[in-house]
């Protein structure tokens, strides 16, 4: 997407936090470690150096990524309406073959998370659900084949 990777602003706050304790007790954390490892002795036979070490570079980079998703959020907020189902809104919807309910919040490809209901706006699902109102038919292909769901209601 070259304006951006689509964000919920739950979204961006949470992506902060998470740079901010990479940045902080994450490294100090390394440091710590390196430190004591360093105090073992001969740095070329030091297993727990070395280790302390790579995970440093695994670090940097999770920070170095982190902070490229960072600059790169387009933030988007859930219409105010929320008489159809857009980017951010949570839909409850209900499977024709099984009765089960389901609620999703659409949010960006990055943020999703299905045990938390995190559904990503570029799924399957999420596409078919855009723009329909509760009451609405939806059909969906998934790996087992053709589902349908009833969208119940929008919001939480």
């Amino acid at each position: 997407m070259s304006e951006g990777e689509a964000i919920t602003p739950q979204g961006l706050e949470d992506l902060k936090a998470q740079l901010a304790a990479l940045e902080g007790d994450g490294r100090r954390q390394i440091a710590q470690r390196i430190l004591a490892a360093r105090e073992l002795g001969d740095l070329s036979e030091n297993a727990e150096y070395h280790i302390a070490k790579e995970d440093q570079a695994h670090l940097e980079t999770k920070i170095l990524r982190l902070t490229e998703r960072l600059r790169n959020a387009r933030v988007v907020s859930t219409p105010a309406t929320g008489d159809v189902v857009a980017f951010g809104a949570t839909v409850h919807v209900i499977d024709d073959s099984n009765g089960r309910e389901s609620a999703f919040t659409l949010v960006g490809p990055t943020e999703a998370n299905l045990r938390e209901g995190k559904l990503s706006s570029e799924s399957p699902m999420a596409k078919a659900l855009m723009g329909h109102k509760p009451g609405d038919q939806v059909t969906v292909q998934t790996p087992g084949g053709m589902r349908s769901y009833r969208v119940e209601r929008i919001g939480a």
